[in-house]
């Protein structure tokens, strides 16, 4: 208990100041029994970042969710616990997770096995979803819509040849930063993974300009060029980072890689990664990462191999069922005529919900065993029913796709997109929309693997034109992770907003939970097609 709030110069909450929440159990502490209870406590207390897990601690109470759940399940297959996330959201407490795990079927997860020298010098193919991004490159090159951007700001003295230095580290440690992608002699795509080579990061000065609206504006127009310019995936690189000096000591880092070789959990690690290469080379040491057991090659040509040999059979039978035969389209009510290409410039309407919103929320979600990501999702499908009327809703949800222990610390390109339905009947109660859609969450985590190319494959829906197959509407929650960005003595981190971006879609439902409880929300929609004014009135409902 805190003796006194930190305030700003405002007098208002300093959220920054305040400690991290520590979460722990109001059940009388017992030591975990076992070997797996003792297994499972070690993992929940690394991942949760509590001190201690006794064995009726429930995972929810001691702030878990469904996107800890894949670390905690990554982490569990590589100490020989097979536990899966339908069985952390069912079971709940710790000795009953345990007791649910003995009980099962044992199976043995058989590791991605790693490429030869040889076969990494040879034809390799692409992963699933590589080929599709390569198809949707090939049909519109200038397109960015897939490109994955961020930037922070960096205060304080910086080091331009350690930026320099870090980033040489990343592209020598991660494989997926050094491929390319061509056509061989028989017009299939294949990968090519280069020898590493000093990265060109351009750094623009800009420290000259007097006015600091000048500056600013010349910084954004920078950071969007370096954002909005084409990749070339035949001759790369895949990674592009500019450096904007603003003043001696404040600087704007932009990275920027196309999808074709990362996601949104790989922007993470690379975040993570600098940070801990800058400092080590700041104090002339190398920093202490531990050894990558795979790199993404690895990963797609055993993924190509799992699914042939029955994998994917399996987990179709499940989406088939889940999805139905019948695939409509949700038409938002736009303010304007749609395009028939379906190009849109996305921007942003942000804003944050009440912390006692929240809280309501977390206690009424707790009692149904669902999560935050779950009580967010049927909420979202609610509102999308009223706005359309249509009872049949899909919302697209991307899923990290990293429950393997091999994969966690790899960049490349895992995620997959998810489509997860919820029939709504006006007459029913808000439990039982929640009730389908955490069934529905569940399920679709133990049917992940299935690439949403194939999906689309094997469904044949009716294409529209403009239309994303499926789905035309995405949900995506995670957790913020800052503490990479105090890890640099000296410098300050802050994240920067990159402003406009090509749509992917006409609507995104972005939510972030961050460590100190604050849920943050950002409706990304497509500028040619809504007013911002509708925006904010969907906002607050």
């Amino acid at each position: 208990m805190l003796d006194a709030l930190p305030l700003n110069a405002n007098g208002k909450v300093d959220r920054k100041a305040l400690p991290a929440p520590e979460f722990s159990s109001d059940r009388a502490y017992e030591a975990p029994e076992g070997e797996v209870e003792q297994a499972l406590a070690a993992i929940w207390a690394e991942v949760l970042q509590v001190e201690k897990v006794g064995r009726h601690d429930n995972y929810f109470e001691l702030g878990g969710d469904s996107i800890l759940s894949l670390k905690v399940t990554a982490r569990a297959a590589r100490a020989g616990v097979p536990l899966n996330p339908r069985q952390v959201f069912e079971h709940q407490s710790l000795s009953r997770i345990a007791r649910a795990v003995q009980g099962g079927q044992p199976s043995e997860t058989q590791a991605i096995p790693v490429l030869t020298a040889a076969q990494r010098a040879g034809t390799l193919a692409l992963s699933h979803a590589q080929m599709r991004q390569w198809f949707l490159w090939q049909f519109d090159p200038q397109s960015t819509a897939y490109h994955i951007s961020g930037a922070l700001k960096l205060a304080g003295p910086l080091d331009v040849s350690a930026v320099r230095a870090s980033f040489d580290a990343l592209v020598q440690r991660h494989e997926s930063l050094r491929t390319v992608f061509r056509t061989d002699a028989q017009g299939l795509a294949e990968q090519v993974i280069r020898e590493a080579a000093p990265l060109d990061i351009a750094v623009v000065d800009l420290s000259a300009l007097r006015n600091e609206r000048e500056r600013e504006a010349r910084s954004n127009e920078e950071a969007s060029r370096l954002s909005h310019t084409p990749f070339d995936l035949a001759e790369g690189p895949l990674l592009r980072v500019g450096l904007i000096r603003l003043a001696p000591e404040e600087h704007m880092l932009v990275v920027v890689m196309h999808h074709i070789v990362s996601d949104g959990w790989s922007m993470q690690v690379v975040v993570d990664e600098f940070v801990a290469q800058y400092g080590a080379h700041m104090q002339g040491a190398t920093a202490a990462l531990p050894p990558l057991p795979i790199q993404y090659a690895d990963y797609a040509a055993w993924q190509r191999d799992w699914l042939e040999a029955g994998e994917r059979d399996r987990q179709l039978a499940y989406w088939k069922q889940h999805l139905g035969t019948g695939q409509p389209v949700l038409q938002l009510p736009t303010d304007r005529a749609r395009n028939a290409d379906g190009r849109y410039t996305a921007v942003r309407h942000g804003f944050e919900l009440p912390n006692d919103l929240v809280r309501k929320l977390h206690k009424r979600l707790q009692a149904q065993g669902a999560t935050l990501f779950m009580g967010l999702l049927a909420g979202f499908q609610v509102l999308l029913n009223r706005y359309t009327g249509e009872p049949d809703v899909r919302v697209g949800v991307p899923i990290a796709n990293r429950h393997r222990a091999e994969t966690e610390n790899v960049i490349g390109f895992f995620v997959n997109t998810q489509v997860l339905r919820n029939v709504l009947d006006g007459r029913e109660s808000l439990s039982q929309v929640l009730a389908r859609a955490k069934d529905a969450a569940l399920g679709a985590q133990a049917h992940q693997d299935l690439p949403f190319e194939q999906l689309v494959e094997a469904l044949q829906p009716e294409r529209v034109p403009g239309a994303n197959p499926l789905f035309q509407v995405l949900f995506n929650h995670q957790r913020g992770d800052a503490a990479a960005l105090q890890g640099i003595p000296g410098l300050t981190l802050t994240e920067c907003d990159l402003g406009a971006q090509a749509a992917q879609f006409e609507l995104t439902l972005e939510t972030t939970e961050d460590a100190d409880g604050r849920v943050r929300v950002s409706l990304r929609y497509a500028a040619e097609l809504f007013e911002p004014r509708s925006m904010e009135r969907m906002a607050d409902h």
